[in-house]
């Protein structure tokens, strides 16, 4: 049935109403992302995910970091992957261990890169589709344009592009609350996360839309970076209405890409994980309305950090 309705879901994705805005849904960190999990609990995730996905007619590609698919429980790991695309999603790289090109040497960094497809090229191989994409870890491009050039002229080699990042509404900052909150068996503080974030998030959608639209002087499709988490599984149905209410058109990766805004240059080198819409702001030399940006609520932020395994670089973008 899955497979029926996915087939249904990428026709549909093909066809965008005249005036809509097109939005494609990206998720990091497969096969999923947060606290360590047993597998059956990662494919109780996947498998809502994924049906959300599917019943709200939401195309999305999935990034892989496939360090997390190590361990003795690996074939059940790889085949979360597999219902990623049973489903009708694509799948890209994340790089093998997510690390940040701000701190690793570019020669280690690909050699990362590159051993993070071995799996997923794989899967798509056997189904006559080829790994496309990649998205850069924490959306660190490099520290110098020198380092920067080196990877890029790699990717093409290995016939990659890059997947940029035009919307994002801070999900990985509410995801470990929402995890510790469901662990402690606090379900009262887990839905009232779960608020606050569909809340931020209409606003963060609101926000870029409207930044996008004072960079171009029109609304471009936009690229949305999420997370493959227990809180966005939970939370599909109201993001899908958020997406309905702003008279989105959800899209695949590919037809969001060929609006000619992501054709815009862009050199931006440096230690931030900046997001699309800041490094064309740079070229264009237009500000983007920053004071009017909704801030995620104090106590998440708080929260998000006391959470946070300094060690781990899985608990950021």
């Amino acid at each position: 049935m899955i497979r029926a309705l996915a087939a249904l879901l990428l026709a549909a994705a093909a066809v965008v109403p005249a005036g809509a805005e097109p939005v494609a849904l990206t998720f990091d960190d497969l096969p999923v992302f947060g606290v360590k999990r047993p597998v059956a609990e990662q494919a109780a995730i996947t498998k809502k995910l994924l049906a959300g996905l599917v019943r709200h007619h939401l195309p999305a590609t999935g990034f892989v970091n496939e360090i997390n698919l190590e361990g003795p429980d690996r074939p059940a790991r790889v085949a979360l992957l597999t219902a990623w695309l049973d489903a009708g999603m694509d799948l890209g790289n994340h790089g093998y261990s997510h690390l940040s090109l701000t701190t690793t040497p570019v020669a280690d960094y690909i050699e990362d890169t590159a051993k993070g497809d071995a799996v997923t090229k794989a899967l798509l191989a056997a189904r006559g589709r080829q790994e496309r994409w990649f998205r850069y870890p924490f959306l660190e491009t490099g520290p110098t344009l020198a380092v920067r050039r080196t990877f890029e002229d790699w990717l093409a080699s290995a016939h990659y592009r890059v997947a940029p990042v035009t919307l994002e509404n801070a999900d990985y900052e509410f995801a470990d609350p929402y995890d510790a909150a469901l662990i402690a068996g606090d379900r009262k503080r887990a839905r009232a996360i779960r608020r606050e974030y569909i809340a931020y998030s209409a606003a963060a959608v609101a926000w870029y839309r409207s930044a996008a639209l004072a960079l171009f002087g029109r609304r471009p499709a936009l690229v949305w970076l999420l997370h493959a988490s227990k809180l966005n599984a939970d939370s599909i149905a109201a993001l899908a209405r958020i997406i309905r209410h702003a008279k989105l058109a959800p899209v695949t990766l590919d037809t969001a890409m060929a609006d000619p805004a992501y054709r815009t240059p862009e050199d931006y080198a440096g230690p931030d994980g900046n997001e699309w819409l800041e490094r064309w702001s740079l070229t264009l030399h237009r500000e983007l309305p920053w004071g009017s940006m909704p801030k995620v609520p104090g106590e998440i932020e708080v929260a998000s950090a006391r959470l946070s395994d300094p060690d781990d670089e899985h608990g950021t973008p």
